[in-house]
């Protein structure tokens, strides 16, 4: 009775994990989770006050599809303050989270056969969302001798006719890579020679520890005319909840995208996007407040996951991620309480296995 389509769909791994451990903890047991990417950090005050006025005011109806015009004013004001880039409120549409806006962009521009190349390791969704349309994701090898840095001319060998979108996510999830501005202005050259279009993920932006995030949009105006930039309240305000995420680029697709979402969710929130308005126009500082808590923490995990025989990490540039190596480890057997058990798994020239795992918590004295 299922459509076809679902029988290459993955479920989302990352919520299966967050979910796992949510029920270990209703049952007594002490979980740390490493599942769904999520600050550990309450929403700021300013925020949710923001939110509790906007009921008071009776902001609680059906607003535009794509958003209040203040919200993607606020969005355009934010993308010319951070990152440099000119748009009008027309050139923005505001979804339920930056994965729908995602899933938004999968619908409206991608047919059946169409290939879309994804640097690797990836995010769990980008696939699975163009498999769910009938386009064809196709994995593209980064390097962790180059911290996982994009490949020109990987990307280059990877281009057939059908190659219709390259996906970029900066910093990335799950390595905590950032791009480098040479790599990027490498691949915004390839896709206006090739006539590719630029998915450009950029919700872990605020969390860039060494240098300046760059968009790739900003390199000029004719990658910025094949681009559509993506972003999130989630990460940068801890928002996750909220679910409003945005996206800015060539008014012709925007357009496509709001028709699509008006037939799936209509609007976001009323009462999040009046948030979502608080979040980017007003103080910055607690953003500045957990990156360098962040900061900290990744030197602090990654300091320890090299201590570990057999484990070795770089150090992530970027968001709340760090990606051990293990390779090491693979096929070596160990002995607990419950018997012996043996690391499985392996090594791909595409891809390399990401922990995401629920553990007990332990002792304080180890």
């Amino acid at each position: 009775m299922l459509a076809d389509r679902l029988k290459t769909l993955a479920p989302s791994s990352t919520l299966a994990v967050q979910a796992k451990a949510k029920e270990l903890k209703r049952q007594g047991v002490d979980v740390i989770s490493f599942g769904a990417g999520e600050p550990d950090f309450d929403t700021p005050e300013r925020i949710k006050e923001a939110a509790i006025q906007a009921m008071r005011h009776g902001h609680t109806k059906y607003t535009e599809v794509g958003g209040v015009p203040e919200l993607r004013a606020a969005v355009c004001a934010k993308l010319k303050r951070d990152n440099g880039l000119a748009y009008e409120p027309t050139d923005v549409l505001v979804s339920c989270g930056a994965k729908h806006t995602l899933f938004n962009l999968a619908v409206a521009m991608l047919n059946p056969g169409d290939e879309v190349l994804v640097p690797c390791p990836f995010w769990v969704s980008y696939p699975e969302q163009a498999r769910l349309v009938g386009a064809v994701p196709v994995g593209v090898p980064t390097q962790e001798a180059t911290g996982f840095d994009l490949d020109p001319e990987q990307l280059r060998a990877a281009i057939t006719p059908r190659t219709k979108v390259i996906v970029l996510n900066s910093p990335n999830n799950p390595t905590g890579a950032v791009f480098s501005p040479a790599s990027l202005a490498a691949v915004a050259r390839l896709a206006v020679d090739a006539n590719l279009f630029v998915v450009s993920d950029e919700c872990y932006e605020a969390l860039t520890f060494e240098g300046r995030h760059v968009s790739i949009a900003g390199l000029g105006p004719e990658i910025k005319a094949r681009t559509l930039t993506i972003n999130t309240c989630s990460k940068a305000y801890a928002m996750t909840g909220w679910r409003i995420g945005y996206a800015a680029g060539p008014r012709e697709l925007i357009r496509a995208m709001t028709d699509v979402q008006s037939q799936v969710t209509s609007n976001p929130s009323s009462v999040a996007q009046w948030a979502a308005i608080e979040a980017l126009v007003g103080p910055q500082d607690e953003v500045a407040k957990m990156a360098g808590e962040f900061d900290r923490r990744r030197r602090l995990i990654v300091r320890g996951l090299n201590e570990l025989p057999g484990v070795s990490c770089i150090m992530p540039k970027g968001a709340f991620y760090v990606f051990p190596n293990v390779s090491q480890l693979l096929g070596r057997t160990w002995r607990s309480a419950d018997g012996p058990a043996t690391i499985r798994g392996s090594v791909a020239s595409t891809s390399a296995p990401t922990i995401t795992c629920a553990c007990r918590t332990p002792p304080a004295s180890r």
